[in-house]
Formats: structure tokens, sequence, C-alpha cells
């Protein structure tokens, strides 16, 4: 047993300390809150075993934002255990480079325990039942950093799961390809199996399930020319009627991303996994030979085919290059730092200003007249 003893209060501590007294069976992880930071035991029958600073706890609220990194904070995080208990040095070394870990995120647990299967029943995949089908179901996500991008599927029935790099990095990339080719990899792992099960595959990306819709069913499109991803998508189409011609069930089902569904938290660590991220096998890398426009902003290097994107810096730049032939009013108003649509459009988006405000600013603009009552007054 586990206890959060920094996360109880002093009735609940008191309640608790009769029990761990006549027991060895327990861990507490406490946090010094006293300036000097000095160890100090939470009760008489407590020992420690292991002190570290490091990021071994999330963000407070995670599961509202869906931030699944790990806080970065210095706290120091203790480990106590009975005074009558007592762990093999393995299990020592364990907790000690647990609590010392540097990584972004951690491990998601998957075990068979009472207490760790009752809150995978109340996760949006657990209440449709997803854990006690018969069928295989596969978790999928992809990763996107710095113009690298990494697959990664995991399979619920036999705990196990596979990642991979996407090519055409140079193209410039997006969420959307990194979810495909998961979604991909998933299907072509079913295929490489003879897994002739029905197959359920979730995904956080509703961009994917929406995008895969244009060339599923009757009286769809035969072409996928202008399809940015038309590598993946083409495999995944076949794939699929594959796998309708032998008769075989494929569903997809959209969930929430990084709100603790252990199935979507495994599939997000191998799809930024670095054994996929820096594999030498890279997969649908096979180039478009379609002109790359690059450009920087805010010191940051971006890559990408024409798109709207790039659409839209083309006009920008088109646009500044046109003041310079203007020199009235207008012109000044549209190029004053600080004090021109730049800051109205800043000022328009900023939620946190009162929405009266906000739409006032409009009505100014458009000189329009706010309202029925102000028109009495």
């Amino acid at each position: 047993m586990v206890i959060n003893w920094s996360g109880l209060d002093e009735k609940e501590k008191s309640d608790l300390i009769p029990a761990l007294s006549a027991t060895d069976n327990w861990i507490l992880l406490t946090h010094p809150l006293e300036a000097s930071n000095k160890t100090q035991p939470p009760f008489k029958e407590a020992q420690p075993v292991a002190r570290a600073d490091g990021k071994c706890s999330r963000h407070k609220g995670w599961w509202r934002e869906g931030k699944d990194e790990l806080a970065t904070h210095s706290m120091t995080t203790e480990v106590w255990i009975s005074t009558r208990g007592k762990i093999p040095d393995t299990t020592w070394i364990a907790i000690q480079e647990a609590l010392e870990a540097d990584t972004t995120k951690d491990t998601p647990s998957f075990g068979s325990e009472d207490f760790e299967v009752i809150p995978r029943a109340g996760t949006e995949a657990g209440l449709v039942g997803i854990y006690n089908f018969p069928w295989a179901v596969y978790a999928t996500d992809g990763s996107n950093d710095k113009g690298v991008v990494g697959a990664g599927y995991y399979k619920l029935d036999e705990n196990r799961g596979g990642c991979c790099q996407l090519g055409r990095g140079e193209e410039g990339n997006s969420c959307n390809r990194a979810e495909l080719g998961a979604a991909c990899f998933a299907l072509e792992d079913a295929k490489r199996k003879q897994d002739r099960r029905p197959i359920i595959l979730l995904s956080d990306s509703a961009c994917f399930l929406t995008s895969s819709q244009k060339w599923k069913g009757e009286d769809k499109s035969l072409s996928m020319w202008g399809n940015p991803d038309a590598d993946i998508m083409r495999d995944i189409i076949q794939l699929l009627r594959e796998r309708i011609e032998q008769g075989l069930l494929t569903i997809f089902i959209k969930i929430q991303a990084h709100r603790g569904d252990p199935l979507n938290e495994l599939a997000d660590r191998l799809g930024w996994a670095d054994e996929g991220r820096q594999s030498e096998n890279i997969c649908w890398s096979l180039p478009t030979n379609r002109p790359i426009f690059s450009w920087t902003e805010n010191g940051t290097m971006h890559r990408s085919p024409m798109d709207p994107t790039v659409k839209k810096r083309i006009d920008l730049q088109v646009s500044r290059q046109q003041f310079r032939t203007h020199t009235g009013s207008t012109a000044n108003f549209l190029t004053r730092e600080d004090n021109s649509r730049d800051l109205l459009g800043k000022f328009h988006k900023d939620r946190s200003v009162w929405i009266r405000a906000r739409r006032r600013v409009l009505q100014c603009l458009s000189c329009q007249f706010s309202c029925t009552l102000q028109l009495k007054q």
C-alpha cells in the first residue's frame, strides 16, 4: 500500500497512524515543508529509505487540461517504510532511480490489482467496456517535435506495442500525419500477425477520424489529389478494404487525450519513444517533389509545401512590401508598433478582458451603436 502522506489532512493522518503502527506492508511519500528541508519522520514507527529531487509528480489539475508532462518544481520527495519492514537492494535502487528521474513524462501503470483496475473502469475507455472486449484492441498516438515525427501503438490483449519514425520531415509535418501513421502501423500489425478478429482502434485525434471519412463507403472520392498525407491514407484504405473483403469488423473510437486513460498514455509514450523516433527504419519517406518553402518566425525555422499557412505568409510579405510605397495616414496606422491593428487584435483575443469591452472595440471600429439602452440614454 502506497500513501501520499502530504496529501492527507491532520485528522486523516491521526486516524491512519494506529493502523500503520500495527502493520509493515506500506510505503509513505512525503515532502518536507519547512525551510530547512530537513528529514522529519511522519511518526515514530517510520524509517526513511530514499530521498531525492526530481520530476516525480504531475501538475495540479492535470486531468482538466490534458497536461501530461511532469512538474518541474524542485520539491524534495522522501520514501518511508515501517521500522519492522525491509526492502531488497534491487527495490531500493529502483525507488531511488524513480525519484531522481528527469524524464518529461511518467510511465503509466497497467497492473491487475484492485486499486489499479477500479480507476481504469472509470476512464472513457473503461466506461464503454473496452477492457472487457474479447476482440483485438489497439490504442494509437503520434508525436511531432522539431520536424521529427513518431508513431506508436499499444495492443491491449497481448500487452505489447510498437513504434516507428515517419519520413518526409523536410517537407514539413503535422500531427495528423503522425496519427495516420500510428493507425496504419496498428492495422499492418494485425495483418502481419494474421489476427482475424474484429479490431477496435482508439485514437485521440478527431482530425484523423474525420479525414478518413472521405474515402470510406459508397459514392466516395476515388482520387487523393490534394491530400498532403496520401501515401499513408492510401495504405489505410487498402488495409480496411482487405479486412472488409474478409468479413472482419474494424471500429474507430475517439477518446480524449491525456485524461489518465492507460491505453492512451501507453500509446503516447510509444509515440514519443526514442527507439522509434531515432530508428533508421523510416516509414513513408518517399518525397512528393513539391516545392518547399521555409521561413523563420520568433527564431524558429519552419518548412512546408504550399498550404494555407504558406499562402498567408506570402500575402503578409507582399503587403509589407506595399507599405513602403505608401506614406498616408492609413499606412502609418497599420505599420505603427504597439498602437495598430495588431494591438487591437490582441485585445480582442484576450479572454481575460470582459466580453462587453471586447465587443465595444468592434462596435467602435465599425461605427455601430452598442445597444438600444445607450440610444435611450
